[in-house]
């Protein structure tokens, strides 16, 4: 059986996961790294605030993440990936309450960037 997430070592261990699979993906991996041009040594330590703030309440995150999101051409389709691999990354890590609240969250979070991007109709 698999432990629920917990504290902010599961959040990183989430985090660094799930990025990894991210800079596997052929969908995502050139948004991330060519255009995006992500600096993976800042990038994961505010990911790492952002998701305990999300999800632990830790209030450590400090920031408007969707500004940076709304420079790039992202599409559905990179939506729904970003979804996938982060709820598959989860799920071969965790299970429990927090488990599937980070899902949702995270799948709330995609859904809100797409409608404010103008790639949902309401």
């Amino acid at each position: 059986m698999k432990k629920d997430i917990a504290n902010e070592a599961d959040i990183k261990l989430l985090v660094d996961t799930f990025y990894d699979a991210v800079n596997q993906d052929e969908l995502l991996a050139p948004i991330f790294n060519d255009l995006a041009q992500v600096n993976w040594a800042k990038h994961l330590p505010v990911m790492y605030k952002f998701w305990s703030s999300v999800l632990l309440g830790t209030m450590a995150y400090k920031g408007q993440p969707f500004p940076k999101h709304l420079v790039l051409p992202l599409e559905q389709l990179h939506f729904a990936r970003w979804v996938s691999l982060f709820t598959r990354t989860v799920d071969d890590l965790f299970e429990g309450t927090k488990a599937s609240e980070i899902k949702q969250k995270a799948g709330s979070i995609a859904y809100i960037f797409q409608m404010k991007m103008g790639l949902l109709s309401v």
